[in-house]
């Protein structure tokens, strides 16, 4: 298993929802987090994959705070469409699964190749 493909990965991930995700149905909180999802992930195939994994933590905690903002205000009665709330939670939910299992398989991969014999 090859972990460099994760800056392609996931700029195209990113790229997609952003592409999915009208600016109007979004909202101007989740479209500067799409904005900033998209420049992280043009910084990706530049084969560092500490940069990658960095930008990669860096767009969760992003999308996460959009989505708790977006929470409080539904919750306070400011948010205007429960929509945009809805559809920012589900991001922050899908990406931070999609880190785990990049992250287990990460773990798994080091596992097998510490059990290699040399």
């Amino acid at each position: 298993m090859s972990l460099a493909p994760l800056g392609p990965i996931s700029s195209s991930l990113t790229s997609a929802m952003a592409g999915a995700m009208p600016s109007a149905v979004a909202g101007p909180a989740a479209t500067s987090a799409i904005q900033q999802t998209t420049t992280a992930g043009a910084q990706a195939p530049s084969g560092d994959f500490a940069a990658s994994l960095a930008g990669a933590v860096d767009n969760l905690q992003q999308l996460q705070s959009t989505s708790n903002q977006l929470a409080v205000q539904a919750v306070t009665g400011n948010l205007d469409d429960i929509h945009n709330a809805t559809i920012a939670a589900t991001r922050a939910q899908v990406t931070l699964e999609l880190a785990s299992t990049v992250r287990n398989k990460a773990v798994d991969a080091f596992n097998e190749i510490m059990r290699m014999q040399g």
